[in-house]
This record gives C-alpha cells, sequence and structure tokens, in this order.
C-alpha cells in the first residue's frame, strides 16, 4: 500500500540513501537487461515480461548485496531499486505512455493518456524483507481504461506469469474451499466468509502471490477488505481473467483501474463454480457488519 507520510518526489525520481552504519545504498542499474523483441505480435506483452523479470533480477540482488540489513532499511532498498529499474525502462521502452507507480508522484496527465502502466515495484514488502519468497513485482498496462494485460514475477525472476500466456486455471475446487489470507492482517471479513463456508484460510504474502495461488490452484479464493491501491491488483487481476477466474469488488461491482483516486480498497478473485457461493457469503457478511 502507499505509504502516505513519504516525501513525494519528482516524477519517476527515486528515494536515495544509505544503510545503517555508513554503508553506501548499491547502484540500482548494476544488472544486465533483458532484449525486448515481438512477443508473438505482442511488444506490450514483451516488455511487461521484460520489465517484471528486470525488477525481480533487481530484487534479489539487493537482498543479496545487503545481508546486514534491517528489515526496514531493506524494504526501502527495495522499494527504491526496483523502481529505479522500472522508471529507467518504461522510459526507454514505452516513452509515450503514462505510470501510475506506488513508489512514484502521481500525475494527473494518466488520466487523460490512452496507455497506462500501473506497476507496483515490490509487492510484499515485509515477505521480501524477511527473506521470504512469497513477494511479486506487478506490471500491469490499462489501454483506453480497459485493463488489458498484466505481468506478475513470483518471488524473483524465474517465475513471472504473463496475462497473455494463461491458457487457464484448474477446475477442481478445494474440500473444503481454500481462501488465501494475508498472513499479516486478514480482515475480519475474511474470516466471516471463511467460517460461512467451512473454507480453510492458507496465509500468504503479496496480493499477487495470493491472486496467482488461485490461478494456479494452490487456493479457490482470494478476498481482501482491509484497504489496497490499484497497484496492488491491476497486474495480478490482468492475470486472473485470462485464466478465466470471477474478479470483481466485494459488493460484485467491476473492478476499474487508473481512476483518479488510485483507492481501491476490496476484491475477490475465485473460480467461476464458487463464485455465486463466495458472493453470498460475502453479502451476508458485508450486511451483518456494524454500520
Amino acid at each position: 500500500m502507499r505509504q502516505p507520510d513519504r516525501p513525494s518526489p519528482g516524477l519517476w525520481s527515486t528515494r536515495r540513501g544509505a544503510l545503517p552504519g555508513g554503508t553506501a545504498q548499491t547502484e540500482p542499474f548494476a544488472r544486465p537487461r533483458t532484449v525486448v523483441t515481438e512477443d508473438a505480435g505482442n511488444s506490450d506483452a514483451a516488455i511487461a515480461r521484460a520489465l517484471a523479470t528486470e525488477a525481480a533480477t533487481r530484487l534479489v540482488g539487493i537482498r543479496r548485496e545487503n545481508p546486514d540489513a534491517d528489515r526496514l532499511a531493506l524494504k526501502d532498498l527495495g522499494d527504491q531499486g526496483a523502481q529505479a529499474v522500472l522508471a529507467a525502462r518504461l522510459a526507454e521502452l514505452a516513452p509515450a505512455d503514462a505510470v501510475l507507480s506506488e513508489e512514484a508522484a502521481d500525475s494527473a496527465a494518466r488520466l487523460s493518456a490512452s496507455r497506462v502502466w500501473i506497476i507496483d515495484p515490490l509487492d510484499g514488502t515485509r515477505e521480501y524483507s524477511e527473506g521470504r519468497d512469497d513477494w511479486a513485482v506487478h506490471i500491469a498496462l490499462v489501454v483506453d481504461g480497459e485493463l488489458a494485460l498484466g505481468a506478475v514475477a513470483l518471488g524473483g525472476p524465474d517465475e513471472v506469469v504473463v496475462s497473455t500466456d494463461v491458457a487457464g486455471s484448474p477446475d477442481a475446487v478445494g474440500d473444503p474451499i481454500r481462501i488465501a489470507v494475508s498472513r499479516s492482517r486478514a480482515p475480519g471479513i475474511v474470516r466471516r466468509v471463511a467460517a460461512a463456508l467451512g473454507a480453510e484460510l492458507i496465509p500468504m504474502g503479496s496480493a499477487g502471490v495470493k491472486i496467482c495461488s488461485v490461478v494456479n490452484g494452490t487456493a479457490d479464493a482470494y478476498l481482501h477488505g482491509g484497504g489496497q491501491y490499484e497497484w496492488d491488483s491491476a497486474a495480478p487481476v490482468a492475470v486472473a481473467r485470462a485464466a478465466g477466474l470471477h474478479a470483481s469488488r466485494l459488493d460484485g461491482r467491476d473492478l476499474v483501474y487508473n481512476r483518479p483516486d488510485p483507492y481501491l480498497p476490496d476484491l475477490v478473485v475465485c473460480r467461476p463454480g464458487i463464485r455465486d457461493r463466495v458472493l453470498s457469503a460475502i453479502d451476508d457478511a458485508l450486511a451483518a457488519q456494524p454500520e
């Protein structure tokens, strides 16, 4: 999520500093670049894949290069380093496109732009700083107001899921239903829905990891009602839609991206076969909430 108390740098600028004890921050561009070619006629998919791969590669490098950094410093270094990679590469590969990033100042110019990249350079900073692999890089593209594609790097550069490559998702539903949930702050509504469905809660880190767990069959649903922004869900939702999954707000409304206010606090992603049951349980849980 966006950190409201962070200073707002200029568009595409990044915060720089030093590690505790005076250790200099590592150079963010010291990494190999992916050669971007036409990807079966879809250069946007090739760009998205390259962006996710390169940012994830940089994140792995930052963690390796700073073994003594405390968790807060490592979070900041990861955010800064991945943002720097993405800013430089988007300026090179898609200079005419607008960008909405968690780690850069917003610009109203994106609202009138035909093409807008919505990116989260590091989703799951807590998991990243703990040395876990359930963090992600999110790269999404909105074209003329519609979510056109997404790429999600899961825990590093070796597993990058691109919506244009997703053929589908497993049809089988777990017994009990398995719901991916935040390992640190599961919203109350999730617990109420799980109780109504007799579901099993499976704790995970990044929102991208949780949504992709529904895509790959590790979970059957993911719902969140505790506050998010567009960059938290745009890329993995594009992947989920390409896989044929249901994705909406908790009340069933469409997920809309590139709005004036990027706050998008809730969503549900689930298998089509349990959509009605899940949405009904959500409706009951929402109705039971105090005003």
